[in-house]
C-alpha cells in the first residue's frame, strides 16, 4: 500500500514558512519520498501500519492550508502514467526488503 500526502500550505508570513518547513521535515523524517513539490508518498506494509502513519500525519499537520491523504494499493500506484518527464531512477522506492543475517 502507499500513502500519498498532498498539501498546499500558505507561505506568506515567516510563521507560515516555519510551519511549512516543519511539516515537510516531519514527512521526510517519517520516510516519505517527494514525488513532486507538495506531493509525498510512503510505502506501508498493511492496513494497520497505514492507519498508524495516517494518524501521525494528522497529528503533525499544520493548522492552516490544505493537507490531503490518499491510500492506494501498489497495483494502483504502478499505474501512474507519465505524460511529461520521467520517473526518477536515483530513488530506491520499492517494496523489496534487504534482510542481513
Amino acid at each position: 500500500m502507499r500513502i500519498m500526502v498532498l498539501f498546499d500550505l500558505p507561505t506568506k508570513t515567516v510563521e507560515n514558512r516555519k510551519e511549512y518547513l516543519k511539516f515537510r521535515k516531519f514527512l521526510l523524517n517519517e520516510g516519505f519520498i517527494m514525488m513532486q513539490e507538495s506531493v509525498y508518498t510512503k510505502l506501508v506494509l498493511n492496513g494497520s501500519s497505514a492507519k498508524f502513519v495516517r494518524d501521525k500525519v494528522k497529528k503533525n499537520a499544520p493548522v492552516d492550508g490544505l493537507v490531503e491523504m490518499l491510500t492506494i494499493t501498489e497495483k494502483q500506484f504502478s499505474g501512474i502514467e507519465y505524460i511529461v518527464g520521467r520517473k526518477s531512477d536515483f530513488v530506491l522506492d520499492t517494496d523489496e526488503r534487504l534482510i542481513v543475517i
